[in-house]
């Protein structure tokens, strides 16, 4: 069974020795392929060494995320955007628009998301968007940029069934973590009325940690308990959904 982390920001733990220990727990529950998107220019070169250090089973996503785009935000994506050429990188993100602590920047916000959209035209890479308060703005943003080179993944999707469908309309595959596994938050509902096919899993790990470590740091080991909840929303063995949601990152991702 191979489970894929399609959002994890596990370079974060920078001890060495924890770090080890962390992948190993990956690997023993068969967490063989973890994703990583930066967050602003200083998470760069943390990402790197993680890839560096394990390139067998972490792949690069870069971009600058919307609660980093700043006054300074051009000069943010002048410093990343030559990062884009120093390794293999899968997708651009994480990207997108956040109005849940700030709208100070949202035309900001909403320039570098379609700045950051054209790099991922341009360089036939995927998408991945954070999106937190701020639906109608992200799904006019693709609206207006949908063209046949368009597609990615909407991360750490907690949205409602029509949500659902109009991102999946447009191509795009749900990222499914944590939240999942929350008694009121609804969104096992969602995922029940939503075809396997549209969904990647993922932990955004040390955020959102599923039960029954909620309260806890998250990490990418425990995408296991995300894909039993899948799995147990769909009367499924979590072999399969392991199965078909990797395959999913594969056809995203292109690896």
């Amino acid at each position: 069974m191979v489970l894929t982390d399609t959002h994890t920001h596990l370079y974060y733990e920078t001890d060495a020795a924890k770090r080890a220990e962390m992948m190993q727990r990956c690997l023993q529950n068969g967490v063989e392929r973890l994703f990583l998107p930066n967050v602003d220019v200083a998470s760069v070169p943390l990402m790197s060494d993680l890839i560096t250090a394990y390139p067998d089973n972490c792949y690069a996503m870069l971009g600058l995320h919307p609660c980093s785009v700043k006054e300074t935000w051009e000069e943010e994506l002048a410093v990343i955007q030559p990062a884009l050429h120093r390794h293999p990188v899968y997708a651009i993100g994480e990207i997108g628009i956040d109005l849940y602590w700030d709208k100070t920047f949202i035309n900001e916000q909403i320039q570098a998301f379609k700045l950051q959209i054209k790099w991922a035209k341009t360089l036939n890479l995927p998408i991945v968007i954070h999106c937190r308060d701020a639906f109608d703005e992200v799904y006019q943003v693709l609206q207006e940029e949908k063209d046949d080179n368009l597609r990615g993944i909407f991360h750490c999707f907690s949205g409602t069934t029509e949500q659902a469908l109009k991102i999946t309309g447009l191509g795009f595959y749900l990222g499914i973590g944590g939240v999942v596994t929350y008694k009121n938050a609804g969104l096992d509902k969602v995922v029940a009325d939503i075809d396997l096919k549209h969904i990647v899993l993922e932990t955004d790990s040390p955020y959102l940690t599923p039960v029954p470590y909620r309260g806890k740091p998250n990490e990418s080991a425990y995408l296991i308990y995300v894909a039993q909840k899948v799995a147990d929303i769909k009367n499924l063995f979590i072999e399969e959904v392991a199965e078909v949601t990797t395959r999913n990152s594969r056809a995203v991702f292109g690896i």
